[in-house]
């Protein structure tokens, strides 16, 4: 992908802001586990009403408290923009036209992003919800620092 490609898909999805100590930290850990984002694992998690808290750290090295971790705090609204973006609350389905009486395929809602993942969503399908949001953290750092921008994360 060039970088006028990545440019463009960046700038089509609607990005926060990081502040420049976490970039900086979140590169520690990157820096730390050489490289190797398979390493980078969330020790724990916390779900509130206003923010998804992530405690980041490295397979290989665990920490005895939650202190020691790197805390990445996302909004919940951007947590919820993740989930129906990569159609985390939804399934491929068939529907019936309700006045031609065809089916046709469609992606099916199952709930509401964040009320799927309190309440339909399996323990695993949770994780995987948290686990898209590391793995969307670290690429949205290397292509924007990649490309010299400020970090972002959609």
């Amino acid at each position: 992908m060039t970088n006028d490609l990545m440019t463009n898909d960046l700038m089509t999805k609607k990005m926060i802001k990081i502040s420049q100590k976490l970039k900086d930290k979140l590169w520690w850990l990157i820096i730390s586990v050489d490289y190797d984002y398979g390493r980078i694992t969330i020790a724990d998690h916390d779900l509130t009403e206003d923010t998804l808290t992530l405690w980041l750290e490295d397979k290989h090295d665990f920490k005895n408290t939650l202190d020691e971790c790197l805390q990445v705090d996302i909004p919940v609204k951007q947590f919820a923009k993740i989930i129906k973006e990569e159609q985390l609350n939804s399934y491929e389905g068939s529907k019936m036209h309700p006045t031609k009486n065809y089916l046709y395929k469609a992606s099916i809602e199952i709930n509401a992003p964040i009320r799927w993942y309190q309440d339909d969503a399996t323990l695993n399908e949770q994780q995987n919800a948290r686990e898209t949001v590391l793995k969307l953290l670290l690429t949205q750092l290397i292509e924007t620092q990649t490309l010299g921008e400020d970090m972002v994360l959609y």
